[in-house]
Parts: C-alpha cells; structure tokens; sequence
C-alpha cells in the first residue's frame, strides 16, 4: 500500500538543466517526467509538482546584482512557467492527464490557480503543476511548495534535489567527505541547524502543518516511487 493517498512534488529548475548550467534539457525533462508516470502507473496516488525556474533566472542573483528585487521575481516566476510547460509536454507525451495552475494570470496558456479547482483535478487523477511561484516576490519556489502542499491537502512535500546529494548532511558532502547523511531530523533542527537544505519560510509553513518532507535524489530512476512505498530512501524532515 502506499504510504501517502496525495503528495506534492517539488523539482528545482536547475534539475532541468541536465549536465548544462542553463535552459531545458529535453533528456532531463523526460526522466522526471518517466518518474511521475511510474507513480501513476503502479499506485493511485495523487501527485501535484511545483517547478522553480533556476536553470533560466535567478531572481535573488540579479537583484544582488542592482535589479529591483521585486521586477527579478516576477521574471523569475515567468521561468517557472516555461518549466512548467516543458514537463507537462514531456508528461503528455507519456499519455499521463495534466494540468498547468499559475499564480499570474496567463489565460491563454495556463488555468489560474484555484484552490477548489486544483483539488478535482488531482481527484480525477490529474497531474497538477503549479508555475509562477506564490505570485509574490520576495518567496521561494520552495514556499510555493509548502504553501500548495498545505492548501491542496498532500499528505507529503517531496523535495527532489539534482546534484547527486541523496539527502540532507551534517554539512556539504560535496566540499566536506565527513559529512554524515541525516536519516531523519526535526523541523526545528533543520531550520535552526543552518543545514541550507530548504528555505526557513518552507521548512517552518511545513512544520506549522505537520507537513512531512522527503528530502531525495530525483534523479535516481526509482526514488518517487520507492518513496510513496514507503522504503527509507533520502532524509524525512518530522
């Protein structure tokens, strides 16, 4: 059985980048897109994705760099829909049913996000994925995820990393081999552990909520679906 009925995935935009440091890798798209499918063809469980835009803008880069914070989230948040629409292509091409929800009105390609809305759609089996961040500057994509999860009622925010980190580490095992792999930490912990695995506003909305996280390795074929079975896989924030 699994062990969540309705989760929400979070992808960053750089995960659809692939091996480049920019743009939309069609490979890449793909996977992600393969690993949801496989969701849905071996469980019923419900699946919403939120999508950052890192792999095309990153508004608190430019907005170091002089730009009005607020004009370089906006900007940010249309990168968030080119992804958006990108992984629902690659998920219809895999005949799974999608539905893209922005928080800026764009009529002619998106629906606006409506709580009530959003909810059928994934009751109908609909893959809901929500572009456009909260349609608020100064918020993370990794807000927008914990805010969706919360509203759409996900018993799970699943947070996929991309740069072959399987969980959350005492410390960047990148730079640091001593760092040691967390199987499981608290909220508080994680917020105030300096551990930069997730925005404080997301981690701390989940933590108000009850909101478990899975922090993983999206791109290791397998690991969405290993996880709603229920195996340990990655690190789960409580």
């Amino acid at each position: 059985m699994p062990r969540w009925s309705r989760v929400l995935l979070k992808v960053s935009g750089e995960a659809f980048a692939g091996s480049a440091t920019y743009g939309i890798d069609a490979g890449t798209a793909a996977a992600i897109a393969s690993e949801i499918a496989s969701v849905r063809a071996e469980t019923a469980v419900e699946i919403a994705v939120v999508v950052g835009g890192g792999n095309i803008w990153r508004g608190e880069e430019h907005a170091g760099a002089g730009m009005d914070r607020a004009q370089a989230d906006y900007m940010g948040m249309l990168a968030t829909l080119i992804n958006a629409l990108a992984l629902q292509d690659a998920l219809e091409r895999l005949d799974v049913p999608t539905r893209v929800q922005t928080a800026v009105h764009m009529a002619q390609i998106a629906e606006p996000y409506i709580r009530r809305r959003a909810i059928r759609h994934l009751e109908k089996g609909r893959v809901v994925i929500f572009g456009a961040g909260t349609g608020n500057p100064f918020f993370t994509t990794d807000t927008a995820a914990a805010l969706r999860a919360v509203e759409v009622e996900a018993e799970a925010l699943l947070k996929g990393t991309h740069s072959g980190t399987d969980g959350i580490y005492t410390d960047d095992p990148r730079t640091n081999p001593d760092a040691v792999k967390l199987d499981q930490i608290s909220y508080i912990d994680l917020v105030s552990g300096g551990l930069r695995a997730m925005d404080a506003t997301a981690a701390t909305l989940c933590m108000e909520n009850e909101m478990p996280i899975v922090m993983f390795d999206l791109m290791s074929p397998g690991n969405v679906l290993s996880i709603i079975e229920g195996r340990p896989i990655g690190t789960i924030v409580v």
